[in-house]
């Protein structure tokens, strides 16, 4: 290669050249740069530049080709690679595209003209060092690869290169030590190359392609992903979500209830209690009270749950101190209704807007021991007797206080004719503050054979006013499993059409017998 100088030391740290030298042996500078005196052009701005002393007056070392290991100044002979440690890869091996103007295995970065790997001479003009192309990022590194640079991810922005560290920094590399890089002498395989860190760390995961953490709350029952809002809708898709009202059920031993939304109203005004105590001579005495809130009243959803825990909780009280069966009914239905009534006084809506009436509900109960049965009722809610033995005859134990029912007792329609009539569930009693007189009615029975106690309100009957429609409808298996016997009564409310609530309670009856009535009030 023809050259307008001939250098005789490198002009950057003075090692001694020879006449065919492309590079110095012991920075690496390129010698085809200097086109003039060894005062030529300044070093790359990522190289250090030379100290004059090293900070405490003294001259500064300097460093030599034989200073660094695996590094010779006669280019002509260079040695053969050294093994690398096993599992450890360059990264051209690696299929890692190394980058530009930057040697394989973290050694002096210098300029490059995209010439091929034997380096071929340049042409004798003189031309000016370029900057360095910007530098893409590259693959994720895996642990233990070495020597190269650990690669960002693809998606996280590159860190910009360190600088060099000021002159007597705390951690600046000494003038022998090692080229970063460069393989420790005496060092064991998979020993980190000097300069290397311990473990090249994993890149951190890009945050935008992480799922976003879940919001606290709770989670739209029909897209899975939406939180809900305070006023129950899911603010991602808008639907409506189910109150704890909507579906309900409890089994309980000796019986068990269900209540559902229906496919119509926009909640639940049905309410239910189920529960069972001891009497006082050790038998068994199961409960069921059932509730349909008035939709014409305020807070019909209200009403139908107080009258039911109220009934439900009297009767608890009741029937274990001794009272007869038909006395606690009868006081617990009283109850209700004066828990009903205090509802009037809380209003809800502003005194100057209209349509705020009393709340109101119906009630339907039944008490179950091992020789009695006990029903009470005001209101349209019913309460069916269905025997074990299919062939007997069932029987629907009470009767409705409603306009077609009044119809019916003054001979003035025939029961179809009552209640295929628009006004036929019109009830004429109800608990409320604006009822127009309270009138419990109580009948006892003593059924002589097994069978199922259904208590219900008019969302199920409606579809199975007779008790031979109900007889038909519930399991045969309703004595031993009683939830799924009020499950089968509400799905079929439900595929009937589901126009109003349905709450269904099947208690089983364990003695023998056909229910006889014994008195009625």
């Amino acid at each position: 290669m023809a050259r307008t100088h001939q250098l005789a030391a490198c002009p950057r740290c003075a090692e001694p050249l020879d006449a065919s030298d492309l590079y110095c042996g012991g920075c690496g500078y390129d010698l085809s740069a200097v086109p003039g005196p060894p005062a030529g052009p300044p070093p790359p701005a990522d190289w250090p530049q030379a100290r004059e002393t090293d900070g405490t007056g003294r001259p500064a070392p300097v460093l030599r080709a034989s200073d660094l290991p695996a590094t010779v100044s006669d280019t002509s002979a260079r040695p053969e690679q050294p093994t690398l440690p096993e599992g450890v890869r360059l990264p051209e091996e690696a299929g890692v595209p190394a980058e530009p103007g930057v040697r394989a295995g973290g050694g002096p970065r210098y300029v490059t003209d995209d010439r091929p790997a034997e380096h071929p001479e340049p042409p004798d003009s003189d031309y000016a060092l370029a900057a360095p192309p910007p530098v893409p990022p590259t693959p994720p590194t895996p642990p233990g690869a070495g020597a190269h640079v650990p690669a960002q991810s693809a998606a996280a922005p590159v860190p910009p290169r360190p600088e060099a560290a000021p002159e007597g920094a705390q951690g600046a590399p000494g003038p022998n030590a090692p080229a970063p890089g460069t393989p420790l002498p005496n060092a064991s395989p998979g020993s980190p190359a000097a300069g290397a860190p311990a473990s090249a760390p994993e890149a951190a995961p890009d945050p935008r392609l992480s799922p976003p953490p879940p919001e606290p709350g709770p989670v739209c029952a029909r897209c899975g992903a939406g939180r809900v809002d305070a006023d129950g809708y899911c603010e991602r898709c808008g639907h409506a979500q189910p109150r704890p009202r909507d579906h309900m059920e409890r089994e309980l031993s000796t019986l068990a209830a269900v209540s559902d939304r229906g496919l119509r109203h926009h909640r639940n005004e049905d309410a239910f209690a189920v529960a069972a105590t001891a009497l006082p001579d050790g038998a068994t005495a199961a409960v069921a009270v059932v509730c349909d809130g008035v939709s014409s009243a305020t807070r019909p959803d209200a009403a139908s749950l107080a009258a039911a825990q109220t009934a439900e909780a009297a009767l608890m009280a009741s029937l274990p101190r001794g009272t007869r069966p038909e006395q606690a009914m009868r006081e617990a239905i009283e109850q209700a209704a004066e828990a009903v009534n205090a509802l009037a006084d809380e209003p809800v809506l502003p005194p100057e807007e209209p349509g705020q009436n009393a709340p109101a509900c119906t009630l339907v109960a039944a008490i179950v021991t091992e020789e009695l049965l006990v029903v009470g009722w005001v209101g349209d809610s019913r309460v069916y007797w269905v025997p074990a033995d299919r062939s007997a005859t069932p029987y629907r134990l009470t009767e409705d206080d409603s306009w077609a029912a009044q119809m019916v007792a003054a001979r003035l329609l025939s029961e179809e004719e009552a209640y295929a009539d628009e006004r036929a569930h019109a009830i004429t009693g109800w608990l409320g503050a604006d009822a127009y007189e309270l009138e419990p009615h109580t009948a006892a029975f003593r059924p002589e054979a097994p069978g199922s106690v259904v208590v219900c309100t008019d969302g199920l009957w409606n579809y199975a006013e007779s008790a031979e429609a109900m007889a038909a409808l519930l399991p045969a298996d309703s004595g031993s499993r009683p939830l799924d016997a009020a499950r089968t009564l509400v799905r079929y409310a439900l595929d009937s059409g589901g126009h109003d609530n349905i709450t269904v309670a099947v208690v089983p009856y364990p003695a023998p017998g056909e229910p006889v009535r014994l008195e009625a009030r």
